[in-house]
């Protein structure tokens, strides 16, 4: 098709860490082997395009942030559609499809996308096709794929009518590519039994945007009898089938190495959030014994001489860097070790075919190499399949290149999500892995993300310790494996805990030591906004925690700061509180035994504790989980949730224990007002929505 009869549409997208960017880059790349011409634009760029105006179809691709909120570039947008003075057919010439990513592990699953989606539906506009919600849990690909190969017949039929509809003059509803013609409906692409036997095309079924390739095409060496699949090697179907395989990317980043005089940019330069702040580590104690199976961390921050502010139940970011010996290696095996000093200066590479190129903003201008790659890149992300691709040119040995392509494909999803995807696999894992595949320094500047600030829930309470900020953590270990060839720690976690070493070797584990001003180390953090995890307004309103393990953190602020407050306010009304906590022993990972004293002088009203590995001789086995804990004190959390309009907090591992509690409530409630579970989920939902029961949850 020539290229000036192509058909356009408007593509916008939302992006908080850059995947709705890149999927969007992926739609308008395959545009045009479709015969589309795709106008992409940023959301937040309102002065580039008028959805007021707009008479082409408009494919919308929105992230969530946070615990259910649109990205921040989305803000401005929803702030403008969310007026409440735009009648309700103000959208009404509008067609429209969304794809919205998000995680299944968070209660607000797509809800960025969700909220864009029922406003402009609420505003008159119609689907031209159904939206999609993919889940980065299992996978984006699962959903993202083939919600993109349905968007082209999905285009055609709408700009069709569109056509129709001017041709005639006459009024015709835009349809959805699906059975429903209903304006109002949200029809959404999950995982189903559709999704997971998509039919594989045959060779030359699609543009450009992939390349089949036959078995033939290369040599393969046959695996043996009882091979099993790996990383590295594959098995029948999938080694012997022809593949369809993404486009390659463009390049577009253009690496000029300079001299070594100069100074690299100062970490706040790499934070667009707000104001950073460089604070000592005045304290630093190991919480839990050597035997345990986790070592926590308690580290105490000076504040006192910034503006940093917060609340008891806040969260913070720690901008933390990339591990030294991993920065060297990955050095080592580009061949630029040599080169870690030298001062590089990233452009875009003239020419290119990428839209809209430009200098990734995380990057400065002007740094040396080995502050790039410890700063400011992310070489432990898992790597996407464009970053595959990509490496599948940079390979020499057929069979490296073959497997590569095997789990770039669409007939190797399966492959990717278990060897690179659930085993956590990153570049430097890749590179072992398949040794000769040697990526030039500007493909890794294009394809890996931003090293992310990582954040952490605050421990303190700045009433009861002022100018003090603290926070405790587990320090995250990746054991080796079969796609991992060394055990690794948390990029962040490993970090820390190197850096507070002699600091935590002279505290001798007590929490009332004294700092040593000689070993004090300096953290760059920030605050993190807009988090509603916080104790009610209204003292005398009681509540319950419930923080097994690390996630007993902020709870500790709670109650210094609700001590301190009673000790200030002794004509006040204080509500009951209550607390939930478990660890997996009660000699080695108790981490607050502090919570006793809170428990003796009134702070805590009730303390219920268990510990899942402990043997016991008693005749009734004591509770295992914090879950168990709750539904012993059932008619309790139902008197504060339902008679004294209580809070409800969570806070800890997602997967293995605030699903279970949540579960657990439901039961509660349903036992108690003697009703179905549905009518006691209805009741969740309304605490909430009303934000009594809060979590602060991580997987």
């Amino acid at each position: 098709m020539r290229c000036e009869s192509k058909r356009r549409f408007l593509l916008l997208y939302a992006t908080q860490k850059g995947q709705a960017k890149a999927i969007a880059e992926e739609i308008w790349q395959q545009a045009g082997a479709h015969g589309f011409e795709a106008d992409m634009h940023c959301i937040s760029e309102m002065d580039k395009y008028n959805l007021e105006a707009e008479k082409d179809p408009v494919v919308i691709v929105i992230s969530t942030t946070g615990t259910g909120d649109p990205p921040d570039t989305a803000r401005k947008f929803v702030k403008k559609i969310q007026d409440k003075t735009l009648p309700p057919d103000h959208f009404a010439h509008l067609q429209y499809g969304l794809l919205g990513l998000g995680d299944s592990e968070y209660m607000f699953f797509c809800n960025g996308g969700r909220i864009v989606d029922r406003r402009l539906q609420e505003l008159g506009a119609q689907h031209f096709y159904d939206t999609g919600l993919a889940d980065d849990c299992v996978g984006l690909e699962l959903v993202v794929d083939p919600w993109i190969d349905g968007l082209w017949l999905a285009l055609k039929e709408a700009l069709q009518l569109q056509k129709e509809k001017e041709g005639m003059n006459n009024a015709v509803n835009p349809v959805s590519s699906s059975l429903s013609t209903a304006p109002h409906a949200v029809h959404e692409l999950k995982l189903s039994s559709e999704v997971q036997n998509l039919k594989l095309e045959d060779e030359g079924a699609r543009g450009s945007d992939t390349l089949s390739q036959k078995v033939d095409d290369i040599s393969i060496v046959a695996p043996a009898r009882d091979a099993k699949p790996s990383l590295v090697h594959s098995v029948p179907p999938i080694s012997q089938s022809a593949l369809n395989i993404p486009a390659l990317p463009p390049e577009y980043i253009e690496v000029e190495f300079q001299d070594t005089q100069g100074e690299n940019p100062h970490l706040s330069s790499l934070i667009s959030e707000g104001a950073t702040f460089e604070v000592p580590v005045t304290k630093a104690v190991q919480l839990t014994r050597e035997d345990a199976i986790k070592t926590a961390l308690f580290l105490e921050l000076d504040i006192a001489d910034t503006a940093f502010e917060y609340q008891p139940g806040d969260a913070f970011y720690v901008i933390c860097p990339n591990n030294v010996s991993e920065v060297e290696e990955l050095l080592h095996i580009l061949g630029l070790s040599e080169k870690g000093d030298d001062f590089v200066c990233i452009k875009v590479k003239q020419g290119t075919k990428k839209k809209g190129a430009s200098r990734p903003q995380h990057i400065p201008e002007r740094s040396t190499l080995r502050f790039i790659l410890t700063w400011c890149l992310e070489i432990r992300a898992i790597p996407k399949k464009a970053f595959l691709r990509a490496l599948v040119e940079c390979t020499s040995d057929v069979g490296e290149k073959r497997r590569l392509q095997e789990l770039c494909s669409r007939q190797g999803a399966s492959d990717y999500t278990h060897f690179i995807r659930d085993s956590n696999v990153c570049l430097l894992d890749l590179l072992h892995a398949f040794p000769s595949c040697k990526p030039s320094l500007s493909l890794l500047i294009e394809h890996l993300p931003k090293l992310q600030a990582r954040s952490y829930s605050v421990s303190s309470s700045n009433l009861y310790q002022p100018g003090r900020l603290c926070f405790v953590f587990n320090v995250v270990e990746l054991p080796a494996g079969p796609s991992r060839p060394v055990s690794r720690k948390g990029v962040c976690t490993g970090w820390l805990a190197e850096l507070v070493a002699p600091l935590l070797h002279s505290s001798k584990n007590s929490l009332d030591t004294k700092r040593e001003s000689s070993l004090i180390e300096k953290i760059s953090i920030f605050p993190r906004r807009n988090n509603a995890f916080h104790l009610p307004e209204d003292p005398s309103v009681p509540f319950i925690m419930v923080g097994p393990g690390t996630g007993v953190s902020p709870f500790i602020g709670f109650l210094q700061h609700r001590q301190k407050l009673r000790e200030q306010h002794t004509d006040w009304e204080f509500g009951e509180t209550w607390l939930f906590f478990g660890c997996r022993h009660q000699d080695r990972d108790y981490l607050f035994k502090q919570l006793l004293c809170f428990l003796e002088n009134g702070t805590l009203t009730h303390l219920k504790v268990c510990f899942s590995r402990d043997s016991s001789t008693a005749e009734v086995a004591p509770p295992k989980y914090v879950q168990d804990l709750l539904r012993l004190c059932a008619k309790e959390v139902a008197r504060v949730l339902l008679k004294e309009r209580g809070y409800f907090y969570v806070c800890g591992d997602k997967k293995h224990m605030a699903d279970d509690v949540s579960d657990a409530v439901v039961d509660i409630l349903s036992m108690e007002m003697e009703a179905d579970k549905l009518e006691a989920m209805k009741v969740l939902a309304m605490l909430r929505e009303s934000k009594r029961y809060l979590q602060d949850v991580w997987s």
